[in-house]
């Protein structure tokens, strides 16, 4: 095990509780060793480690250990937000299908803040185009049918499906086909949440995280067979 692994992401946690009571440049400047060795440090490694991973099961997956890359940026942009807050009190770890660009692709996704972690899988959000061709996708009966049954079996597990916005079938749409609710979905993904991070101490992180990541593979599947 990697020593930088060994307290993460409980020294991870730590430095984003902290972040969330001192959100200022200043006290990040003047934390910015710790910045690198709670946060920035493992991060990297766990990113290492996890592509190695995930790409055993999706060899186009891309592991980049940088900000901006597989580690979105704690610097928010506050432009146009009435929160000035300069720091997210986050970590986001992402994982993505490179035959596309990294926000119009399928990926896996490790969510920390101080008090909860979250693990998904899938996209939040289909760009306009993608989204015609998952109407259209999801409307023959038999790829809707293949989904169904990929979402069956993950709510099985204990993991939710998020994604759906839309209350009405959308124009030009049948509303009479077998799973019309999947219509309705701007995105498609599977969700786990805890509050439980004895489950990831102790150097348990990857293994943890990664059986979640396989638990929901046949979504990644799909989504890339279907739409890519």
């Amino acid at each position: 095990m990697n020593a930088n692994l060994k307290d993460f992401p409980k020294k991870t946690r730590a430095f984003l509780n902290k972040l969330s009571k001192h959100n200022s440049r200043e006290w990040f400047e003047e934390n910015r060793n710790l910045y690198n060795s709670a946060f920035l440090e493992p991060c990297t490694q766990f990113v290492v480690e996890m592509g190695d991973r995930l790409q055993d099961i999706d060899a186009d997956i891309v592991a980049i250990p940088k900000i901006d890359k597989s580690i979105f940026r704690l610097h928010r942009d506050v432009r146009f937000s009435k929160d000035k807050t300069p720091y997210k009190t986050n970590a986001g770890l992402y994982f993505w299908n490179g035959k596309v660009k990294k926000m119009e692709a399928s990926g896996f996704y490790f969510h920390i803040e101080p008090k909860l972690f979250g693990v998904g899988l899938g996209m939040y959000m289909f760009p306009p185009n993608l989204l015609k061709k998952y109407r259209d996708v999801v409307s023959d009966p038999a790829s809707s049918k293949e989904l169904h049954k990929i979402v069956r079996s993950l709510e099985k597990k204990g993991y939710s499906i998020g994604g759906q916005k839309f209350k009405k079938t959308p124009k030009g749409y049948d509303p009479n086909i077998q799973y019309p609710g999947y219509l309705l979905f701007e995105g498609i993904y599977a969700w786990f949440e805890s509050d439980d991070f004895k489950k990831l101490d102790g150097g348990k992180v990857v293994n943890f995280i990664f059986k979640i990541f396989k638990d929901m593979l046949p979504l990644h599947k799909w989504i890339v067979k279907k739409l890519f």
